[in-house]
């Protein structure tokens, strides 16, 4: 009698919480236990100790989340690059020309190019808009940034910016937002994780 106690005991300690997977690769997304309107993105080092929170809360051991560990809030023009990548997050070739366009458009809003004072901007804006119809994606309202944020021990910004503004032909930049991008988004895939907006996902 005593021994079968023991055994429903251990077998109450080590219940987990349901699994809010919804795909590891090639970027991670995770359902959020908790009401959010927008999606978060967060360290995989952190996302790994929430999880464990996660399982003390289903085994209440703690009643509620208290608090969440440090993440970026993707609001603005990045809530619409992540809800596209999202939506096409069985296909990463589609996720990673996606992030491609961000980049362009990202190289449009905030960089510093002598090519983008120039008629090539018009070759370029051509470019943004045929990738928008084929990609079948788009981005409204406020878009003053549309890449996600990368912490800079994981991603030098400041070199990527300085030879975006070094690039004297629009190959040469086309280049640069090509490389830069899918190693943004490389980093992204290694070393965050996504949870979804709205309790559940």
């Amino acid at each position: 009698m005593y021994i079968m106690a023991e055994i429903i005991n251990l077998r109450e300690r080590i219940k987990k919480a349901p699994d809010n997977l919804i795909i590891s690769k090639p970027l991670e997304f995770r359902k959020a236990d908790w009401d959010n309107s927008f999606f978060l993105q967060m360290r995989k080092s952190q996302a790994e100790m929430f999880e464990v929170h996660r399982n003390e809360i289903y085994r209440e051991v703690k009643k509620s989340i208290y608090s969440l560990p440090v993440h970026f809030v993707l609001k603005g023009g990045m809530s619409h690059t992540i809800k596209s990548i999202y939506i096409n997050r069985d296909n990463k070739e589609k996720m990673i020309e996606i992030y491609y366009l961000a980049g362009l458009i990202d190289c449009m809003v905030n960089q510093v190019s002598p090519l983008l004072r120039t008629d090539l901007i018009k070759e370029i804006y051509k470019k943004i808009s045929t990738l928008k119809s084929v990609l079948c994606v788009n981005w409204y309202g406020n878009i003053d940034q549309v890449l996600f944020p990368i912490d800079s021990e994981f991603f030098n910004m400041r070199v990527y910016r300085t030879n975006l503004e070094q690039a004297d032909t629009v190959k040469r930049l086309y280049g640069i937002i090509r490389q830069g991008t899918l190693e943004m988004f490389k980093t992204l895939s290694r070393e965050y994780v996504f949870y979804t907006p709205g309790r559940g996902g």
